[in-house]
């Protein structure tokens, strides 16, 4: 079973999972990077009530039933007027409340939105300006930064800042309702560092998001919370909306449930204002922002943000590849082929047990917002099936696809890391003629070149590349749904200097090479690894831990490093590390079942508590190159002997890198 702090993990990268997007119409050289799109063709959409429930009504019975959801909201506008705003299923099982459009709802990231437009607000009067130096709205504040290309809201609005822990400021937890923690006490204890030119790569960024609604605070000189009530939720009449934890609201809020439908304890945030996610509100009233929206920021007469502010907030900024838009200022977005063709712009979110997805086709003058009570991804197959229903595509040609020569092949070869999830990393080689991808979520890929910089895999994903100036690949970017939530573009890891101590022949070469381009393990002293050197278990644990790579959320290392050592006895970081306590080191925090078909066996005795733990990770190929696995799956583990650093790098390299498994040898 995975362990709770890897299911928070994924549940947190879930947090604003957006969805998919196209293009609009340039707004001019400054401020749009877009390209055009073909027209797009005169469709229905939804009509009326009667309609629009005939198609959602047997749609969401069946995705409720699909995901375990217990209760879903749904409400559809069009032409400023709302056609549907419905609840499904039960706010509350266990109390027989159904869900309605008073239903409160965590919204979690698409509060982004929200923080993007009273930042707009901001510009509109002046007293922002999207490309200044950030710094000039924090009230001193000092955002660390090694780049010296200053950050901009215009970065930070668009995904683009480039720090390195963009979940450095996701502190989520029941323990964070009741408390009052502020903006300006909660930032300086808790700052990345830009590490990257903001504007070079997209990732997805609480931190940003975070940092943005505390310029607003700073500049309008009002609380955060104080100023969206103000500015934004009494002018669209969202009686229902706040971005704190309002008693009010709280009795009229669904329940939360886990994917499983297990009850699950409600999640407060901190600082208690969070603008990159804390918003509670209800269909009734999102259905008024979304009108608004669609309406160029207009509401019921009164003018919530110009048309210039709401462009620059549907119009695709940011682009991985000039076919594949990728954020606006406030939304970003992923799967770009479920739009149909459509000008679409989105914002998701996900807080552990409740979900909430906006889509807004402006074009059509249609848009929709649901929020369900758990955390799947239920959202993605109602948003695909809206589309195919109501915008329907033309089937399109098949692409010609270039060949790949290998000598062409060399600058994509090598390894990257996912600039968010730093666990996942991605292998490029070149084989029989094809350009291969290999990584732990999609396992082994085929690629074909469309061009240069945009392949697509055997199941029909684009990947793109990012090339700098000088031509060097630089940066990759894949989205598939196996990977939902790991929202990033993937840097190319530049392989440092050899070892002086490590020949070109050694077996161990590629894993401590691999080991040190991601500074999981580097030199004992000078150029050498020592690879024949032991370490203690001190030293092992801080390597597992860069390893594992999930420790990029606040808190986590403490619990990846209670639960390391289970079942583990006489731990002492002081005290050599055996290879039997590495093996149930990464057992732990891997949680393998053996594998039935490979029947391994081990042949020199471990403790009891070591076995098992050998035996899976052996028999899924996690092993180092003097251990032998002979033709009856009889191997010996020498479990007592002391590791040495190069089989830590093996082991570690294997477990935790790129490698799908069982890995073949």
């Amino acid at each position: 079973m995975k362990k709770a702090f890897q299911k928070m993990s994924l549940t947190i990268f879930l947090l604003s999972t957006t969805l998919v997007a196209a293009c609009t119409q340039p707004l001019g050289a400054v401020e749009s990077k877009q390209t055009a799109t073909p027209a797009a063709p005169s469709i229905k959409g939804p009509l009326d009530a009667k309609e629009v429930e005939a198609f959602a009504d047997p749609l969401f019975a069946d995705k409720m039933k699909k995901f375990n959801v217990n209760g879903s909201s749904f409400v559809v506008v069009r032409d400023g007027k709302v056609i549907v705003n419905k609840g499904y299923g039960f706010a509350d099982k266990e109390k027989n409340i159904p869900v309605d459009k008073d239903t409160v709802f965590q919204i979690a990231s698409v509060t982004k939105t929200f923080t993007a437009l009273a930042v707009m607000q901001q510009v509109d009067e002046g007293k922002m300006d999207l490309h200044h130096n950030v710094e000039e709205y924090l009230g001193g504040l000092k955002v660390p930064n090694t780049t010296g290309k200053p950050l901009t809201l215009y970065d930070m609005l668009t995904y683009t800042s480039g720090v390195d822990l963009p979940d450095i400021t996701t502190f989520i937890g029941p323990e964070y309702i009741g408390q009052d923690i502020s903006m300006e006490e909660f930032l300086p204890k808790h700052m990345p560092t830009v590490i990257r030119p903001p504007g070079e790569a997209y990732t997805y960024d609480n931190f940003g998001f975070l940092l943005a609604g505390y310029a607003v605070e700073k500049v309008s000189g009002m609380p955060f919370a104080q100023y969206m009530d103000e500015k934004v939720f009494k002018p669209l009449g969202m009686n229902s909306s706040s971005v704190r934890f309002k008693p009010e609201l709280l009795k009229r809020m669904a329940a939360h449930y886990g994917p499983t439908g297990e009850p699950h304890p409600t999640f407060g945030h901190a600082p208690t204002d969070g603008p990159q996610g804390s918003i509670l509100s209800t269909g009734e009233d999102m259905a008024k922002y979304m009108i608004m929206q669609l309406q160029n920021g207009q509401f019921e007469g009164k003018e919530i943000v110009s048309k210039k502010s709401m462009d620059l907030m549907h119009a695709y900024q940011i682009f991985v590849e000039k076919d594949i838009p990728i954020a606006t200022v406030g939304f970003e977005t992923y799967f770009n082929e479920l739009a149909n063709g459509q000008h679409v712009v989105l914002k998701g979110g996900n807080m552990p047990g409740h979900s909430s997805l906006m889509v807004l086709i402006p074009e059509q003058k249609t848009a929709f917002f649901m929020s369900y009570n758990n955390d799947s991804m239920m959202s993605v197959d109602i948003y695909q099936e809206f589309m195919d229903h109501y915008f329907p595509e033309k089937e399109k040609a098949e692409p010609a696809y270039l060949p790949l020569s290998e000598k062409d092949a060399q600058k994509y070869i090598g390894l990257y890391q996912n600039t968010r999830a730093l666990a996942i990393r991605t292998s490029f080689v070149y084989e029989n003629g094809s350009l291969v991808l290999e990584d732990e979520i999609n396992g082994k890929q085929k690629l074909r070149m469309i061009h240069p910089l945009l392949f697509v895999d055997e199941e029909g994903n684009k990947l793109a590349f990012k090339e700098d100036k000088a031509g060097n690949i630089t940066y990759f970017y894949y989205s598939t749904q196996k990977g939902v939530g790991v929202v990033a573009h993937s840097q190319k890891m530049n392989q440092k200097q050899s070892f002086s101590d490590v020949p070109n022949t050694s077996s161990y070469k590629n894993y401590i090479n691999n080991l040190s381009a991601l500074s999981i393990m580097s030199a004992k002293t000078g150029n050498q690894f020592d690879p024949t050197g032991t370490m203690t278990q001190g030293e092992f644990t801080d390597a597992l831990i860069k390893a594992h790579g999930w420790s990029v959320f606040p808190g986590q290392a403490d619990g990846i490093r209670q639960q390391m050592v289970a079942g583990i006895p006489n731990v002492n970081p002081s005290a050599p590390i055996t290879r039997q306590v590495a093996a149930v080191m990464i057992q732990n925090l891997k949680q393998l079942q053996p594998m039935a078909t490979s029947r391994v066996k081990l042949q020199d005795t471990a403790d009891a508590w070591a076995a098992e733990a050998i035996t899976a990770l052996v028999s899924q190929g996690i092993v180092d190159p003097d251990t032998k696995v002979n033709a009856d799956g009889s191997f010996t583990f020498r479990t007592k002997d002391l590791l040495k650093r190069q089989e830590a790098s093996a082991l570690l390299d294997l477990a935790f890198g790129y490698y799908s498994l069982p890995i073949k040898h």
